[in-house]
């Protein structure tokens, strides 16, 4: 006749008193017991008891059987990483750890099990350490280090080793598929470009001229009347300045023709022209002590550039999970429909002439239909600027 539920309770709790006096076997006994009367022993005991007879395998199969009853036991996790640390799993070890430290982040854990967390942490950090080793040591034998992989090998082995966060293409209002997911593009893939920088002693002349005569550009952040005001808290604030020379698809009146030498400059630059869109070019003002909160741009057909007309020291930008400093003379070209922020620690204002251009990956055809598809969402309403 099966044992009824309280007598193999009973059975359970004599178990357990025999494992508190160091009586393994006794314990093993009378949980093979239970399980041979129906009944489900309590698998973290015995686990204890296997580990205290030196049965790794048993104690491994009670802790599977453990978290086949719950698998976000904290106890059972963290006691399976440890026996995977002792017998030399560091990946099913670190597997283990992971889960019993996202678990008892979601949870919280008992007072008691807090120096097997931190164990936990402690191996995960040194597992990291030896993993980083071992495969710069096989990369080695390879003949992939020191610069000899690929960039994009590089960026993978990055995130592999979680150096880097993986960001990807977040534009938050139009999104064109199937276009690469790069946060920088280097300035020798755009031919054009060349010719743009061998003239930045006359783009720097003129808007040094610019300046003496304006003084502080306009906000760069600003409201459109008749809709909600922009949530930054940059709104109207010229630590973040603009110059417009190009606004909206037109060239801006009192500006433009102040600048002839970078306006002459910017035709060798694809681009867009689509009406009140684009071009777009301006001066981009940051003065010392101002940060560029993260955010996305609005669509990833573009690219933006950045040509630093100055460019002191503490002035950088991060897209994605990599960093740049403005240097000047060299144009800075990124997808801002990354995450990406910008900052002046410097104690000099920066500038850079910033304008976009399309994305190289899109074929004329698609920009023809992309200018019809943007010109068409603006014809919509009374439409004060780009919507997507």
């Amino acid at each position: 006749m099966a044992a009824t539920p309280p007598s193999l309770a009973a059975l359970a709790q004599t178990g357990l008193d025999a494992l508190r006096r160091g009586d393994a076997g006794g314990a093993l006994t009378i949980f093979e017991a239970i399980e041979a009367q129906g009944g489900s022993p309590p698998w973290l005991a015995v686990a204890r008891a296997r580990n205290m007879l030196g049965d790794a395998a048993g104690e491994e199969q009670a802790l599977i059987r453990a978290l086949e009853q719950d698998k976000r036991d904290l106890p059972a996790l963290l006691a399976l990483g440890e026996l995977k640390a002792r017998t030399g799993d560091d990946r099913a070890a670190g597997d283990n750890f992971r889960a019993a430290l996202n678990q008892a982040a979601a949870v919280g854990a008992a007072p008691q099990l807090q120096p097997l967390l931190e164990r936990a942490q402690t191996f995960l950090a040194e597992s990291t350490t030896r993993y980083e080793a071992h495969l710069a040591a096989k990369l080695d034998e390879a003949g992939l280090t020191n610069g000899k992989a690929s960039p994009r090998v590089d960026a993978a082995l990055d995130l592999l080793l979680g150096r880097k966060q993986l960001y990807l293409q977040q534009p938050n209002s139009f999104y064109f598929p199937g276009l690469p997911q790069r946060q920088f593009y280097e300035r020798n893939e755009f031919p054009w470009l060349a010719g743009i920088e061998a003239a930045f002693p006359a783009l720097r002349d003129e808007l040094l001229a610019v300046v003496a005569d304006a003084g502080d550009f306009a906000p760069y952040v600003t409201g459109t009347p008749g809709r909600p005001p922009p949530n930054n808290h940059l709104l109207g604030d010229p630590s973040w300045g603009a110059f417009y020379l190009w606004q909206s698809g037109a060239p801006v009146a009192g500006q433009a023709e102040r600048c002839p030498a970078t306006m002459a400059a910017l035709e060798a630059a694809p681009i867009p022209v689509i009406a009140n869109r684009s071009p777009m070019a301006l001066y981009s003002l940051l003065k010392p002590g101002t940060h560029i909160a993260p955010h996305h741009g609005m669509l990833n057909t573009r690219l933006i550039c950045h040509l630093p007309l100055i460019a002191p020291e503490g002035c950088a930008l991060r897209v994605g999970n990599e960093t740049r400093e403005w240097r000047e003379g060299e144009t800075l070209i990124f997808d801002d429909s990354f995450e990406h922020e910008a900052w002046n620690r410097g104690s000099r204002t920066r500038i850079v002439l910033l304008f976009e251009i399309w994305r190289p990956e899109i074929g004329a055809a698609e920009c023809e239909e992309l200018t019809a598809l943007f010109e068409a969402v603006d014809l919509f309403g009374q439409s004060d600027g780009p919507d997507a």
